[in-house]
């Protein structure tokens, strides 16, 4: 089985001033470089067969290439856990326009749509259960809540391979498409 999703990787230069930001929440697993990247669909895990009709599908979308920024950060959780930190991207519209392209050829391929509502954000950091960071996470989106950066362009489409060890997931790309 291949866990792919489908994603776009921001340019060295917003990768390394993403990179600046991941400290100060102690037991946290910043991500490294190979991981910072949008993503636009999760797709989970799937054989080869459904593999080759998801890149297929992939490489027919036609759309422009986006131009973003980053645009503050937050968190994800539930009941009260706090699961990961991230920065979000804007302006959402665009990004939200390409991620329905993408669902839409997931969906021709036979997948189930995408439930969830879209944000668009680049995940900066896990927070591995019994991580007591409760604090250190509340100073750190309150230190970096006005996190920006200039302009930058998402030029590629890439589907990427997720594999998951003891250290958690480091991501392949298995194919990527220029968006005109």
């Amino acid at each position: 089985m291949h866990r792919l999703f489908v994603a776009l990787r921001p340019p060295p230069a917003i990768r390394d001033a993403l990179a600046d930001v991941m400290d100060g929440v102690p037991g946290a697993r910043w991500q490294d470089d190979d991981q910072l990247h949008l993503t636009l669909r999760f797709i989970g895990p799937v054989d080869r067969p459904v593999a080759e009709d998801i890149a297929a599908a992939l490489g027919g979308i036609h759309a422009a290439a986006v131009e973003a920024t980053v645009s503050g950060v937050g968190r994800f959780g539930q009941r009260g856990r706090n699961e990961a930190l991230w920065a979000g991207i804007a302006p959402q519209e665009p990004l939200a326009a390409l991620h329905r392209k993408v669902d839409q050829a997931m969906v021709r391929v036979g997948l189930e749509p995408e439930r969830r509502a879209y944000l668009p954000h680049i995940t900066l950091a896990r927070l591995p259960r019994g991580v007591n960071a409760g604090l250190e996470v509340e100073a750190w989106l309150s230190r970096h809540a006005a996190l920006t950066s200039g302009p930058f362009a998402l030029h590629h489409l890439v589907l990427f391979e997720s594999h998951l060890g003891r250290s958690g997931a480091s991501y392949e790309p298995i194919a990527r498409w220029p968006l005109d």
